[in-house]
């Protein structure tokens, strides 16, 4: 019965009109509908049905495999510096292809990661697994934490909406609490202006205060403000404002680009962050400006090859894909077009037998075992799937 409904779901998509929330209508806001008439053009048009014939049984192969590597904690695998953040993406990626707490074949699954996700949550709100310090210069806790806390309120706002009590209730009150903590990061004092309104590494090795902001770090929490302001939580506008001014100070522009950070000192680049820079122009309401266009161009420009294909200091593949995926979703039109079909054949070409994807090849960040890089391949491939409403159109 399941796999007669995602058939249908398919058929709807190439008809005509996306999936939203399981219904076959594609959520448009009306600021898309005046900017950009083409981004409506439903995103499973881009591919034949054998595509994507293809595309679903490797999301289903994926989805299997994640769900055989689950410990009996609920959590998935990674090194206890990825955690919470590995499992709250692995339940995105069920989520995003329509699997629910509660509800059908990996719901109980889902619902004991959402359970281990709460138990990692700090007393101050912080959501991220408590460990003595770090195991590797640049992988410890000072620098995954923030990463971990907005990734995993990210996921707590997708799913608030389907668990039941007690775990709504908890859910609630998580959320509530991280809400919090991301507001008091935010405003910590800055040892330079232009970091005002972003975020970064809590500095535990340094000293107390989060003095500085880059755009990856800071496009994970507006994907967390985003999730929950959906799920009616208060978000006030003013968190947005200053988070957005911060990601505009981050694009340069006499080459068209987003960076890394908005100070003078480390202006490199990267699909990712040029991914993240639209995803969170996205994410603002400010769909289809010139400066997501612009990014766009340059998106099309550095398609994805093979996994080595890194381009850009930081670049990793998988973080890549995923952000990139979902930034041309949102700009959809001949953006989608020109991006998707060849991250779905390097994808498709580079899965395992098993159902997985092998660890990231890049950064040294193989150490974060493949149900990370599993979780983003799979979250990389649903965008026209439209079943996660923060990235619906």
């Amino acid at each position: 019965m399941q796999k007669v409904l995602f058939q249908l779901l398919l058929f709807c998509l190439l008809l005509g009109s996306g999936a939203a929330a399981g219904q076959c209508a594609e959520s448009e806001s009306s600021t898309n509908q005046a900017s950009n008439s083409a981004s409506a053009k439903p995103l499973a048009a881009v591919l034949p049905a054998a595509k994507w014939q293809q595309i679903e049984e490797s999301v289903d192969r994926a989805l299997s495999w994640l769900a055989s590597q689950q410990a009996a904690d609920g959590s998935f695998p990674t090194l206890q510096q990825g955690q919470p953040a590995v499992t709250s993406l692995c339940v995105l990626a069920f989520l995003s292809r329509g699997h629910q707490p509660g509800l059908g074949l990996y719901s109980q699954r889902i619902n004991r990661a959402i359970d281990f996700v709460l138990s990692c949550q700090q007393s101050n709100g912080l959501i991220c697994y408590a460990i003595p310090g770090p195991a590797h210069e640049d992988k410890g806790p000072s620098h995954t934490a923030v990463y971990n806390h907005a990734i995993a309120g990210l996921m707590l706002g997708e799913c608030y909406g389907h668990v039941r009590e007690p775990t709504a209730t908890k859910t609630r009150n998580a959320i509530e609490k991280a809400l919090q903590f991301s507001r008091e990061l935010q405003t910590r004092p800055k040892s330079h202006a232009n970091d005002k309104g972003g975020w970064r590494y809590l500095h535990l090795r340094f000293g107390p205060d989060a003095a500085d902001s880059d755009l990856s770090v800071t496009g994970w929490q507006l994907m967390f403000l985003r999730s929950v302001k959906n799920a009616e939580f208060k978000v006030p506008q003013l968190y947005i404002d200053e988070a957005m001014a911060y990601v505009n100070r981050c694009w340069e522009e006499p080459v068209q680009m987003f960076n890394y950070s908005a100070g003078p000192s480390d202006r490199r680049t990267s699909r990712g962050i040029v991914g993240v820079g639209i995803l969170s122009l996205s994410m603002a309401g400010q769909h289809q400006t010139p400066l997501a266009k612009a990014a766009g161009d340059w998106l099309l420009a550095h398609p994805f090859g093979g996994l080595e294909d890194i381009i850009g200091e930081g670049d990793r593949f998988f973080y890549s894909a995923y952000y990139c995926s979902q930034a041309m979703a949102q700009l959809g039109g001949r953006y989608w077009e020109g991006f998707f079909p060849s991250l779905a054949n390097a994808l498709l070409k580079s899965q395992r037998t098993n159902g997985s994807w092998p660890p990231e090849p890049a950064h040294g960040d193989a150490i974060f075992g493949n149900a990370l890089t599993t979780a983003m391949a799979v979250l990389s491939l649903t965008p026209p799937y439209q079943l996660l409403p923060v990235y619906q159109r």
